[in-house]
């Protein structure tokens, strides 16, 4: 059975209307879990994990400013960590949600950092997606080549095309019906327009104004006491194995599962993610 998805809608501080998507019972004995896309990603990528937890869990799936339903920022240098931080606590605010579990892709996943070490009250446990305090120069350096940089698509096909151009390297097993299902997640059909769904600025404010906080590794002690759970895809150009390594030893209970024939990011369907996250959350 299906979870019935309710759209929700807020201004911010700034003026700008961000939205949301929600699912599942909005009052639990279990802790709302927050979702937390990556850089060019949206709520989208994570209808799989609330359809598949959202009968008892309620999980709120946003999509950042300049990304998904929510408004493009006209000042491209508020396209940082910190200033999505800050509308997740307006958000949480809105929602009048007091503390939640994280799962953070990427850039959803220094999110998860910075909010878990700035108000340590709020945040129960994370799940971190291919990400960590140290981010790989080749990933980071392909990421920066493509975002905000992609031609204009005229149709589904060509729209396959140009994702499997961008995430071949990540997602090397998909098959025909896969691809779409996953370029239909970042591409958006208005009327004869086929387009991405994020403004292609971000791409302008990861290249001029830095996409990863100062100190990550300081951040990553503030999951010193809570519960985490790093998914690392075997393949992955962001988050390498030394690194997960490196995690494991300053956080000898953190929990870590390696994601076969996945880069940078898992898909978060995967029967691996879905089985370590099964074991996480309880």
């Amino acid at each position: 059975m299906n979870i019935p998805e309710r759209n929700v809608t807020f201004t911010c501080r700034d003026g700008l209307s961000l939205f949301c998507r929600d699912f599942g019972p909005l009052s639990s004995e279990k802790l709302p879990v927050l979702c937390l896309p990556g850089l060019t990603r949206n709520s989208k990528d994570f209808i799989s994990p609330a359809q598949h937890y959202g009968h008892t869990r309620h999980f709120i799936c946003p999509d950042f400013r300049g990304r998904g339903q929510s408004d493009w920022d006209s000042d491209f240098t508020r396209y940082y960590p910190t200033t999505y931080v800050e509308d997740m606590w307006e958000l949480l605010a809105f929602l009048e949600i007091r503390q939640v579990a994280i799962i953070g892709t990427s850039l959803g996943g220094l999110m998860a950092m910075i909010m878990a070490s700035s108000r340590p009250e709020m945040v129960s446990g994370v799940v971190l997606n291919d990400i960590g305090p140290e981010v790989d120069a080749k990933g980071h350096s392909r990421v920066s080549a493509y975002v905000g940089r992609l031609p204009p698509v005229k149709d589904w096909t060509e729209a396959v095309w140009q994702a499997k151009e961008v995430y071949q390297i990540a997602l090397p097993d998909l098959n025909d019906e896969e691809w779409l299902r996953f370029t239909k997640r970042q591409y958006r059909q208005e009327k004869d327009r086929i387009h991405l769904e994020y403004d292609p600025k971000i791409g302008k404010a990861l290249r001029e104004v830095g996409g990863v906080p100062a100190d990550p590794w300081v951040l990553f002690e503030a999951f010193r006491e809570l519960p985490l759970l790093v998914l690392h895809g075997a393949i992955s150009d962001i988050l390498s194995r030394e690194t997960v390594d490196k995690m494991a030893r300053r956080k000898p209970d953190m929990m870590h599962a390696t994601i076969p024939n996945r880069g940078h990011v898992p898909l978060l369907d995967e029967p691996e993610c879905i089985s370590a996250m099964d074991r996480f959350f309880g």
